[in-house]
């Protein structure tokens, strides 16, 4: 029999399936808060945005409240952090702002992934995106299913359920509903508040009107006009269109690969899911300003332009694993989610 050759590992990635190789012997794998040896007195981030790192911050009993991968969070107006995770046993996860759990919910969305908060008239509701259903749901903040939003077939692009892989949602102004199909055909679909079909744009290809991976989407209300932010994560940049479709233009993000973007005041956050290879945790978050400038990198090394183009960021192999999103609250602390991260918790970025 011919032996494969020895591959040597990153020492972090090698100590860290070394850790879990003891844990599984001895019978339980516990969630690996310290990854990279890393500690809650390090401190990430660069220039005026830089945080203390918390990394049990969100650390629960897995036989209590498990999870699988971590997705998204949001943050509603009673200021509990909404945690999306697609495991059944609990989908979503309500935190309070110590790391404490306050309720828990879902158990049939296996294809969890995007999750969006909206204020409708001072009534607050949820949309999940689920790529294994093919599904949009918008539910209550307890959990019920008020509308369910099919495979679009009205498009003339699918032939099928399972060529349409939602990711994320934004609402407009109005209201319309805003569905991204990250791991499908990456086209967007527009929708009423009532799930009609109004259009299309986007879908995968190298213009600048399409998108490679259009993998997460919000509202843009700094400006004087509303927009639409989505990200094209396989070429490492965020585009912004028009409410209607029209591409205004193209940001790059050097060698991130950006999840979803969010907004909080002047300021636009994005996890990176990894930096350079698959076969590491090597993903950060970035911070750009109102003018389309990386400012911060925490978990990399400090943003840098030369000739006004904004070079590789390398991470600093010790904070993260798969960040997968970004949550902000009114102190612009950060939750970060991971997704494949060997079942962790969210951490916290305590804001310096």
């Amino acid at each position: 029999m011919k032996l494969s050759p020895k591959v040597e590992l990153p020492h972090s990635r090698r100590k860290f399936i070394q850790k879990s190789s003891l844990a599984l012997a001895s019978g339980l794998l516990i969630p690996n808060i310290n990854f990279g040896y890393s500690k809650d007195s390090d401190t990430v981030g660069h220039g005026d945005f830089t945080y203390k790192v918390h990394k049990g911050w969100g650390t629960q009993d897995p036989t209590i409240y498990p999870v699988k991968d971590c997705h998204e969070m949001v943050q509603d107006a009673q200021g509990r952090l909404i945690l999306l995770t697609n495991e059944t046993r609990n989908n979503i996860l309500f935190y309070d702002r110590s790391g404490k759990v306050e309720k828990s919910w879902g158990h049939d969305f296996p294809g969890a992934h995007g999750l969006s908060l909206h204020d409708e008239n001072g009534e607050e509701f949820l949309y999940i995106t689920d790529h294994d259903r093919h599904q949009v749901f918008k539910t209550s903040l307890d959990g019920q299913i008020l509308l369910t939003l099919d495979y679009p077939k009205e498009t003339g692009q699918y032939e099928s359920p399972e060529q349409y892989r939602p990711t994320e949602t934004a609402i407009g102004p109005n209201g319309d509903i805003y569905v991204v199909d990250g791991y499908g055909k990456s086209f967007v679909i527009q929708y009423s508040p009532e799930g009609e079909y109004i259009r299309h744009f986007g879908g995968t290809g190298e213009g600048d009107n399409q998108l490679k991976q259009a993998h997460g989407i919000c509202l843009d209300s700094r400006g004087e006009a509303a927009e639409l932010i989505i990200t094209s994560r396989l070429a490492h940049e965020y585009k912004r269109f028009s409410l209607d479709g029209e591409h205004l233009n193209t940001i790059s993000a050097a060698n991130c690969w950006i999840n979803r973007p969010v907004i909080k005041g002047d300021n636009l956050y994005f996890s990176v899911l990894r930096t350079e290879s698959r076969k590491d945790y090597d993903g950060l978050v970035v911070v750009f300003d109102g003018k389309d400038q990386m400012v911060s990198a925490p978990g990399g090394s400090a943003p840098e332009y030369q000739d006004g183009v904004l070079q590789s960021i390398k991470y600093d192999g010790q904070t993260f694993m798969n960040p997968h999103d970004v949550c902000i609250d009114e102190d612009e602390n950060i939750y970060i989610p991971q997704w494949n991260s060997e079942k962790t918790y969210p951490v916290k970025l305590e804001r310096i």
